[in-house]
């Protein structure tokens, strides 16, 4: 794959002589093949407000790819249902980060009111968890089974240094927002990252809580509000998505900061974000031509994975 980093060789020096310990590394396990009904039996008891029954009505199927800890990473996509020009592409992932589980839950419940004609004249890939294991931690967790933050694990340019700079001065080595030992170092950010190269994402959406916000990087007129969800954006950070997707790789990502990340948003409230959404998308983003993506695959960082 692309990129080389010798980030490994200079992080740990580096960290050590600060007197700083790092996150240990655990081994990958050998892939669970479950069935949609296993998988959502296990995902249910985390996610707010999601049925069993609403799980497996989801569609999602499993990907061929499995997190650290072998879970299946599962996705799904829903084709546009008017073809005759080409459809905006939405990338719309939730969990990235495990203990924000109603980022996770909202996706389902999007995933049943995706009928209305807006949504229909889009192509969407649907990713609602993307990190399992941080999830099903037995104290649901922000990081994955390598206590890495996957939102400060993706590819930004001069990652090697400000990631662990930033880590360790800004953060004062938090274990929460260990960005890893270089980047895509998890099966699970490479994951993400080989849907934005395969699916060539008009806009991505990735759902968070609970700062009750939006935020926003990319080229495209922000969103002002999603339901009562108001644009306040809070920074760049060395290895995130919006840096990543937004800043470099010249692709619009909204993140949405829900309000709570263990109690769901009213019924109405999960429709009007929804519904503003979409409307958003419509409205400002355009669809990328071949151009603009080769323009930006030329302009991203290269990584040996």
């Amino acid at each position: 794959m692309r990129i080389s980093t010798a980030f490994g060789n200079c992080l740990v020096p580096l960290v050590l002589a600060c007197g700083l310990a790092l996150p240990s590394s655990a081994a990958a396990a050998p892939p669970q093949e479950l069935a949609p009904e296993q998988w959502c039996e296990r995902l249910i008891p985390r996610l707010p407000t999601v049925t069993q029954a609403l799980c497996l009505q989801g569609g999602f199927a499993a990907t061929g790819r499995h997190s650290l800890q072998g879970f299946p990473l599962i996705a799904k996509d829903v084709p546009a249902v008017n073809r005759r020009k080409r459809p905006l592409r939405v990338l719309l992932m939730g969990g990235i980060h495990g203990d924000e589980l109603t980022s996770a839950a909202i996706i389902y419940r999007w995933v049943a009111d995706m009928n209305g004609p807006l949504a229909q004249s889009m192509d969407w890939r649907i990713m609602p968890v993307v990190n399992p294991d941080g999830l099903l931690a037995k104290k649901a967790s922000r990081m994955n089974a390598n206590g890495v933050d996957l939102n400060r694990n993706f590819p930004t340019p001069g990652w090697e240094t400000e990631a662990p700079r930033y880590w360790q001065v800004r953060t004062r080595a938090d274990p929460r927002r260990f960005p890893g030992m270089a980047p895509l170092s998890e099966p699970e950010s490479r994951w993400v990252e080989d849907e934005m190269h395969g699916f060539r994402p008009d806009v991505i959406i990735s759902v968070h809580a609970p700062f009750g916000v939006l935020d926003f990087d990319g080229p495209a007129q922000p969103p002002h509000r999603f339901g009562r969800l108001m644009l306040n954006r809070v920074g760049i950070y060395p290895g995130s998505l919006g840096n990543y997707g937004g800043v470099h790789r010249k692709v619009p990502v909204i993140t949405i900061e829900l309000p709570n990340a263990q109690q769901m948003p009213s019924q109405a409230e999960v429709r009007r974000i929804w519904v503003d959404m979409v409307r958003w998308i419509a409205d400002n983003v355009r669809a990328r031509s071949e151009k603009d993506v080769q323009a930006a695959d030329d302009s991203a960082p290269a990584v040996r994975r």
